[in-house]
């Protein structure tokens, strides 16, 4: 244990490989407590990957657009984020397939071609929250950060264009969401109201400071603690509800994407792109899905999106 300049102590750990899976940009990953499976996102290689980690068993699905993210449903369908589309899929019951066959839900982003779906998480109240990623060569911030609910449909909510909208998550009563955009290393958190679909007091939750940090995508545990994918840092930090940093957990990866806790382990997905053979020499499990058990569990129950 070492301790913070602030005087604080924090924890370090290293994450060790579950599934060789090496992923171009593995994201999104979820723990689905009813099947005990891992459900992440190849988003550039347009997949679907779920693993049986008591059997060890694989399967992957090509998707006909990139997968951005992705949600369990109330009903045990997967809402699925596609480029420019929400999808949902009964995907357990096609396990022998390659493809998925899908219902659309809402088309996103239809005036904005140069956008795709990237990170989102559910809300809390069976409602999803997501952000569109600018496709600008420049990075221009026209991403656009929404919800969907089955009640509604789609509504954006009223946060600042993004590059690239990632750390979507919500504290437990859902009336707090943290988000980012990555091409800023800081997580932003403010008010969020599901019902109306509306935001305020918008403010920093935290700002990195390891050099070349990117964040990506967050989950908040049983603790009120939120856990970020240190994107560059090869790292995954826990802060506490009031920022403080209590824990680090390094990741033989350089480019960690995406966490979920299951009880009291944690996985991790990273990626390989932009890797230069070099780096990938020095890290060749890159784009795998890594694992880092804790002293105690730390996991909320899986939320759920209510499906049309």
């Amino acid at each position: 244990m070492a301790a913070w300049p602030n005087g604080d102590p924090v924890t370090a750990a290293l994450a060790t490989l579950a599934v060789d899976s090496r992923c171009a940009l593995g994201e999104g990953i979820l723990w689905c407590e009813r099947r005990h499976v891992l459900y992440w996102t190849d988003i550039l290689a347009a997949e679907l990957w779920r693993h049986d980690p008591a059997s060890g068993h694989t399967h992957t699905w090509s998707l006909p657009a990139p997968l951005g993210c992705l949600a369990l449903g109330e009903d045990g369908r997967l809402l699925l984020g596609l480029a420019k589309g929400l999808h949902a899929s009964d995907v357990e019951a096609q396990l022998g397939a390659r493809t998925l066959a899908m219902t659309k839900l809402a088309d996103v982003d239809a005036d904005e071609p140069m956008t795709r779906i990237n990170d989102g998480r559910a809300d809390r109240h069976g409602g999803f929250v997501f952000g569109t990623k600018s496709e600008h060569a420049d990075l221009r911030p026209v991403g656009r950060f929404h919800q969907y609910t089955a009640t509604h449909g789609l509504r954006e909510l009223a946060l600042p264009r993004a590059a690239i909208p990632n750390s979507i998550c919500f504290d437990a009563a859902g009336t707090r969401l943290y988000f980012c955009d990555s091409v800023t290393p800081r997580i932003l958190q403010c008010r969020y109201d599901a019902a109306a679909a509306t935001v305020s007091d918008i403010e920093v939750f935290v700002e990195l400071d390891a050099p070349g940090a990117e964040p990506d995508g967050s989950i908040v545990d049983d603790e009120g603690a939120l856990w970020n994918a240190q994107w560059g840092a090869g790292r995954v930090v826990r802060y506490l509800p009031d920022g403080r940093l209590d824990r680090i957990v390094h990741v033989p990866a350089p480019q960690p994407s995406c966490c979920v806790l299951r009880d009291d382990t944690l996985y991790v997905t990273s990626a390989r792109v932009g890797l230069d053979a070099e780096a990938l020499a020095a890290h060749p499990l890159s784009g795998g899905v890594f694992s880092h058990r804790n002293e105690r569990p730390l996991a909320r129950s899986g939320d759920r999106v209510r499906l049309p």
